[in-house]
C-alpha cells in the first residue's frame, strides 16, 4: 500500500473522507452524465477528474506523427489479424475519466465484442500519446496512472518535436496489496522499436517521424505478410 493511503486508511477520519469521496464521484457522476449527452462528433473532448477538456485543433507536427505511426500499426494489425486499431476520436471509459487517445489498439478478444453504433470503449491493450504543449502534463500525470491502473499493458509517450519515442510496460509491485504501475522500456530517437502488447510488431523508429522510413518499414510489413503492392 502507498505510504499515504496507509496514513489515511490509520486516521480516526476515515468515514469523515469516505463521506466526502463519496460526494465528490457522486458529483461527478452527474457532470459525466451530461458530458456524455453533450458531447458531439465533431469534437475531441475528455472528460478528466470532473471536467470537461476540449482540445483544440492540433500543429502539423503532431498530425503527421500521428498518421505515420497510425499506418504501419493499423496495417500491421489488420494483415495479422490480431485485434483493432483506432485514431484520436475512440472515447475510452475508465472508473472515473473518458479520455480520446491519439492511437489506441485492442486484442482482438476485446475487439470482438465491439458492436457498430458503440460508441464509449474499454481500456485498450496499448495506446500511445502525442505531445503537445497542452497536453505534455497530462499524457505524463493523470492519463499515466488512470492508463496503468486500469491494466493498458503498454504505453508509448511521442514526442514530435524532440522526435522520440518512450515506450512503458505495465508492472505490478511485488507485495500485497499489489497495484500496477509503469517502467520505461525504452526511449528512443533511431533504432528499433518493438511493441509487447501488440505481436511481432517491430519499426524503426525513425519511421514514426520520416516519411521515407515510413515507407521502408511499410513495404516491410506488407512483404513480410505476402503482398507487393507499393512501388518506388
Amino acid at each position: 500500500m502507498e505510504p499515504f493511503l496507509e496514513e489515511i486508511v490509520r486516521s480516526p477520519r476515515l468515514m469523515l473522507y469516505q463521506r466526502y469521496i463519496d460526494a465528490v464521484l457522486s458529483d461527478e457522476q452527474k457532470k459525466r452524465e451530461q458530458f456524455y449527452e453533450q458531447i458531439r462528433e465533431d469534437q475531441k473532448a475528455e472528460f478528466i477528474n470532473g471536467e470537461v477538456i476540449v482540445h483544440s485543433p492540433v500543429k502539423i507536427e503532431h498530425n503527421i506523427v500521428g498518421k505515420l505511426l497510425l499506418e504501419l500499426l493499423d496495417m500491421y494489425v489488420r494483415i495479422h489479424r490480431l485485434g483493432f486499431v483506432g485514431y484520436e476520436k475512440m472515447l475510452i471509459s475508465l472508473t472515473r475519466n473518458d479520455y480520446e487517445p491519439d492511437i489506441c489498439f485492442w486484442k482482438k478478444e476485446k475487439a470482438s465484442a465491439f458492436t457498430p453504433r458503440q460508441t464509449r470503449f474499454p481500456a485498450p491493450d496499448f495506446i500511445a500519446e502525442i505531445l503537445s504543449e497542452r497536453t505534455e502534463k497530462i499524457d505524463r500525470s493523470i492519463k499515466y496512472d488512470d492508463y496503468a491502473a486500469h491494466g493498458v499493458g503498454e504505453y508509448w509517450i511521442i514526442d514530435p518535436v524532440g522526435e522520440t519515442i518512450e515506450k512503458y510496460i505495465l508492472k505490478s509491485s511485488g507485495t500485497p496489496p499489489t497495484y500496477p504501475y509503469y517502467e520505461l522500456a525504452l526511449k528512443v530517437r533511431t533504432g528499433l522499436i518493438n511493441s509487447d502488447a501488440v505481436a511481432g510488431f517491430e519499426i524503426p523508429a525513425r519511421a514514426v517521424f520520416d516519411e521515407n522510413e515510413n515507407l521502408a518499414a511499410l513495404r516491410k510489413i506488407l512483404s513480410g505478410s505476402g503482398f507487393s503492392g507499393l512501388k518506388d
